[in-house]
């Protein structure tokens, strides 16, 4: 027994060390890195339109006569003639594919920025969005970055496939339109902490933690302290007024649902969720924007960011490290 308690300590100890030398490595060529990451970033800009066209034609081809084909052809031709006359709606295609720490929300800022450089209110946005949520602090950030479309009076449309729950749900509520596949999941609007708590294994080895703070709750609830029920008050006071932000937030924009049905953590089928008027429609972002593509000229704006091996380490890292935070 003595034994494996001594070799418990090593591990202990070794692990900490390992973890400081990694944290130490991933810092150092973070920084070596930063410079050249500027230079990988770009924008990168693809009209829908042709990318639809194409697809067309690659099955026009396959399945007509070649007379027939260039026929097909040559009114296409003369159809884009005409609507070169005509003043078409740009409509500006954005993805968002949300995680625990929303880390596509410095992508998102960039994308922003660029679109509302061109943009008019006569335009409009959609953001395709899929997320489970994730932190509290990440997901307001990313909200508040759609909420600068509203701002200038530009119209957007948050289009959800697959989820748009908890955190990804605060998001699309900015939005002046919500549609969103059948079976995509909806809602979930309520707050989440949890962390394991290895108090009694310390102590059971003779282990002692210290922890020295200046204000009263500068901490409550500890992964190696002693949690008490004062410590665990203190952290679901701070819950339940996370989630009356949250619902506060989600009524403000989107009046029209009943916080009381909706604000209870749960989580409803699109289908159901529009019963509940958390969504507006309900269809397919492609179905969305290939019908808008017939008389509308549609932009996918994509800021591109290579990752180089350093950073895709940090970035595992710290995601371990959010699982410990408040999520919504």
């Amino acid at each position: 027994m003595q034994f494996l308690t001594e070799y418990g300590l090593f591990l202990i100890e070794t692990i900490t060390i390992v973890i400081a030398i990694i944290a130490i490595l991933v810092s150092i060529v973070a920084m070596v890195g930063k410079g050249k990451q500027l230079a990988k970033e770009h924008l990168e800009v693809t009209k829908l339109n042709d990318k639809y066209q194409q697809t067309r034609e690659q099955l026009q081809e396959q399945l007509l006569t070649k007379k027939e084909f260039k026929l097909v052809q040559k009114n296409y031709k003369k159809q884009l003639k005409t609507q070169a006359n005509t003043d078409r709606k740009r409509i500006f295609v954005i993805d968002f594919h949300g995680d625990l720490k929303a880390s596509g929300g410095n992508n998102l800022r960039q994308e922003v920025t660029a679109i509302l450089s061109i943009a008019t209110p006569k335009d409009e946005v959609v953001a395709r969005l899929e997320s489970p949520g994730g932190v509290v602090h990440g997901y307001g950030l990313a909200a508040s970055q759609l909420q600068r479309f509203k701002d200038h009076k530009i119209p957007l449309t948050v289009a959800v496939d697959k989820v748009a729950a908890s955190g990804g749900y605060m998001m699309a509520c900015v939005a002046d339109k919500i549609i969103a596949a059948p079976f995509a999941i909806i809602g979930s609007i309520g707050v989440l902490l949890q962390m394991p708590n290895f108090n009694k294994w310390l102590k059971k080895h003779n282990i002692d933690f210290e922890q020295v703070t200046s204000g009263e709750y500068k901490r409550t609830l500890t992964m190696f302290g002693e949690n008490t029920d004062k410590d665990r008050k203190k952290m679901q006071a701070d819950l339940n007024d996370t989630h009356e932000l949250f619902k506060e937030f989600v009524t403000t924009h989107r009046p029209q649902v009943d916080m009381d049905k909706v604000g209870t953590g749960e989580y409803w089928f699109a289908t159901r969720a529009k019963n509940l008027n958390l969504v507006d429609e309900l269809q397919t972002s492609d179905q969305y924007l290939v019908n808008a593509s017939q008389s509308n000229d549609i932009y996918l704006i994509k800021q591109i960011v290579k990752k180089s091996w350093g950073k895709k380490l940090a970035h595992s890292a710290q995601q371990g490290f959010s699982k410990l935070t408040s999520v919504i």
